[in-house]
């Protein structure tokens, strides 16, 4: 993995991790493929390309943040 690849699976993680401590995510992780990660929203585990991931943890994350 190359180091763009794993900063941006550590900033995902960050998100994911703020995301889970304001209970906008069940649970998250690392998926299957290297290329993926995991987030467990409603229920229901998504596993998102990385750039997708990070996409939806900033727009959840966006919802909550006063404007």
């Amino acid at each position: 993995m190359n180091s763009t690849k794993a900063d941006l699976r550590d900033e995902i993680r960050e998100l994911a991790e703020e995301a889970f401590h304001c209970k906008l995510i069940s649970g998250y992780g690392d998926g299957p493929d290297i290329n993926e990660f995991q987030i467990v929203y409603q229920g229901k585990p998504r596993h998102l390309p990385l750039v997708q991931a990070r996409l939806f943890l900033v727009n959840l994350l966006y919802k909550i943040r006063p404007q």
